[in-house]
């Protein structure tokens, strides 16, 4: 079979398997396989794949159409630049908190000390340790598997002499020491909603890290009220939130004591991310 062949026959199977991004996923799954660019299927589409190469393009066709997201599959998401290992047990980096990572890129300098909250693959700590000289990081999470790929990806992304450890932690149980800044993208969509999503968010990322319980508010409301005792004086606190919940967010940090409280929107002009700092 040529890879153009391979690449009509995958399109066919996700379209009809009602995949939104049909065309798109097939052809990344191609290039994934073969080790090919886009440039591939239009210079050099009458190319033979081998038998090798062919059966795993139709297994992998097989697992998308099934709703398992691309990124389980190839194993990889690209965020901030940088390549993160994924899988089934920690949430798949959007673009989305590429918003969060860089309001917070202006405030990092030398020593400055970052806890990230619910670090899941660790993207973000990691991303924020990777274009900064001398920022130290801390990443917690409560997943004993989330940590395991955190540490994957720490270990593939930053130099050996990084400051950066991760810990398991029930919220901040076994989070010690203080900090400049504390980041998080905590589960904050309401336990109802979460049977509407789409079967590859629903069905196949972790509970864990959807789950924002009842109001979507529960980690926000933790967070920031604890969060007080682990800040330095002056030390900020960042959230990622939902698209309608700027408003809530907002008056939970301020009830707790976090002055210039700031909404920012995100490129598709949503409320994405809030932050403030203490007196």
């Amino acid at each position: 079979m040529t890879y153009r062949d391979c690449y009509e026959w995958g399109k066919a199977a996700l379209e009809k398997a009602k995949v939104a991004e049909f065309a798109l996923d097939a052809r990344f799954l191609l290039e994934d396989i073969c080790g090919t660019n886009r440039n591939d299927l239009l210079v050099h589409g009458d190319r033979d794949v081998t038998g090798e190469q062919q059966a795993l393009y139709e297994a992998a066709i097989e697992k998308r159409a099934q709703r398992i997201p691309l990124q389980h599959i190839t194993g990889t998401q690209d965020f901030m630049g940088l390549t993160f290992r994924v899988n089934e047990n920690v949430l798949i980096p959007r673009q989305d908190t590429e918003i969060l990572v860089e309001e917070i890129l202006p405030h990092l300098s030398s020593g400055v000390r970052i806890l990230d909250m619910c670090t899941g693959s660790g993207c973000i700590l990691i991303s924020l340790l990777h274009y900064s000289l001398w920022a130290e990081g801390v990443g917690a999470d409560i997943s004993p598997k989330a940590l395991e790929v955190a540490k994957r990806n720490r270990e593939a992304l930053l130099k050996p002499d990084r400051q950066v450890s991760f810990v398991e932690s029930n919220l901040f149980e076994n989070v010690e020491g203080t900090f400049d800044i504390i980041v998080s993208n905590p589960p904050y969509i309401r336990t109802e909603v979460i049977k509407g999503l789409m079967p590859e968010v629903k069905d196949h990322e972790p509970m864990l890290a959807l789950d924002g319980s009842e109001d979507g508010l529960y980690f926000y409301r933790r967070i920031a009220a604890e969060s007080k005792s682990y800040l330095r004086r002056e030390g900020r606190l960042f959230f990622e939130i939902g698209y309608d919940q700027a408003e809530e967010v907002k008056q939970l940090m301020e009830e707790a004591g976090f002055i210039e409280v700031t909404v920012v929107k995100d490129f598709a002009g949503l409320d994405r991310v809030v932050h403030g700092y203490l007196a």
